[in-house]
């Protein structure tokens, strides 16, 4: 499903954005995404299967087909189709139940309309029958559950469906060392949550899936973004691979810069995958993580340094390098390969893969004492600030540039009011003003 879509509000389902995922000639009907032109029998068998699976969005008004250069929003009467809509629920489904309907009138002035069908898993009284059985859906069609099926949708409790969209993301720690002091400047953690498929719930990792995931990684933004941040600390890196204690349900792929100074990891990341262990139980509503830790020791590389006769004044983060970093972040996990090869390991379409949504950073001191002034001003009396969590707005669509630079600067100001610094927004203004504009 197109998450954003999903998730955003009313006042951000424009016709603009749903002309712009029809257009997609890879946003094909899916596991949690259909297009229907028209109201029919067909679309209450959809909703229900959608019901009983991961829920999903039907788009009504929009052709099926996809042809490159022909105009597939038709647009349908919304009242019209939602009454049809709503008695079709009301007849054909048992318990008779309504998913939520969203009117997007088209901007030609024929005064016709999408119909937004968003179906929630979650508060569907499942399972949903059509004529005493049961639909579910598959990648792009819909089918019947079979009697295992049908009893673990009978059994399951509600909060065992929910699917998060890339939240609830565990706060990180910073290491200390036999002292308790910080080894580490600051911590920063994203990641997202997973269903998971039916052989992903009970198969271990494979060393081909963890290899494949560690190559996606190497391939993506992710490295430029960590060697932006190392700010010439770098001698030079071991990119993403297995290291520490992996189990048959868990790997630790580490990305390490190497420098020749007494900090010999300037920059590091960890990306874990942790499948749960069920030992036997009904895999519905399990989840599997993937989570993503950036740890930063660049002032301790600097003061390594000084100490050894390069007198310098504090290092301080210049902003430019931490964007440089989100975005590098939010791109490598909405890149496909990246996504294809998560979903293979959880044994689910690429369609439940969510977007991440939060952005813990942990420090060790002060937020504004870590980051280069550079016209950056302090509230006055705004207090101190080690961190903090910094959610996503879901209405932004991660893979498009223009809604990935639009988080990435919310979570700079977001970071800048936390740390107590005005200002912000007009440095980063200026350094997009000068920043290439990507082909």
């Amino acid at each position: 499903m197109n998450n954003s879509l999903f998730a955003a509000s009313a006042a951000d389902l424009t016709i603009e954005r749903i002309r712009a995922l029809a257009a997609r000639l890879d946003q094909v009907e899916s596991l949690t995404l259909e297009y229907k032109s028209e109201y029919s029998s067909s679309l209450v068998q959809t909703i229900a299967a959608m019901a009983n699976t991961y829920g999903g969005m039907i788009l009504v008004g929009i052709n099926d087909r996809v042809e490159p250069g022909v105009e597939r929003v038709g647009g349908v009467d919304a009242q019209a189709t939602i009454d049809q809509i709503v008695s079709g629920c009301s007849t054909m489904l048992d318990p008779p139940w309504e998913p939520a309907f969203f009117n997007v009138p088209l901007d030609d002035g024929s005064g016709r309309s999408v119909v937004v069908v968003r179906v929630d898993a979650d508060i569907a009284p499942r399972p949903v029958l059509v004529k005493l059985k049961a639909p579910i859906r598959l990648s792009g069609r819909n089918a019947t559950a079979d009697r295992n099926r049908l009893l673990q949708l009978a059994r399951e409790e509600p909060l065992a469906r929910v699917l998060p969209m890339g939240q609830n993301v565990m706060s990180p720690n910073l290491e200390r060392d036999n002292e308790g002091k910080a080894t580490a400047d600051f911590i920063l953690r994203t990641g997202i949550n997973l269903p998971m498929g039916e052989a992903g719930a009970w198969r271990p990792l494979s060393e081909k899936t963890v290899t494949a995931l560690a190559q996606a990684l190497n391939d993506s933004a992710f490295p430029d973004a960590l060697y932006t941040l190392g700010h010439g600390s770098f001698s030079s890196f071991m990119g993403f691979r297995q290291h520490g204690y992996n189990r048959s349900r868990k790997a630790r792929l580490v990305y390490q810069a190497i420098s020749r100074s007494p900090v010999p990891h300037p920059v590091e990341a960890v990306v874990t995958v942790d499948l749960p262990e069920i030992h036997g139980l009904s895999s519905t509503g399990a989840m599997a993580k993937v989570t993503v830790d950036v740890i930063s020791r660049i002032r301790r590389y600097a003061d390594a340094l000084n100490s050894v006769g390069t007198p310098e004044e504090v290092y301080r983060y210049p902003v430019p390098n931490l964007m440089e970093l989100f975005d590098g972040i939010l791109k490598t996990f909405v890149d496909p390969t990246v996504v294809a090869e998560i979903a293979r390991i959880a044994d689910i379409d690429t369609a439940l893969v969510a977007q991440p949504r939060e952005l813990h950073l942990v420090a060790d001191g002060q937020v504004k004492e870590l980051l280069a002034s550079d016209g950056l001003q302090e509230i006055p009396e705004a207090g101190a600030s080690g961190g903090g969590l910094f959610r996503a707005n879901p209405a932004l669509d991660l893979r498009s540039f223009t809604d990935r630079q639009e988080q990435v600067d919310d979570w700079l100001r977001q970071l800048g009011l936390d740390a107590g610094l005005t200002g912000m927004e007009s440095l980063v203004e200026r350094y997009r003003a000068t920043a290439p504009t990507p082909v």
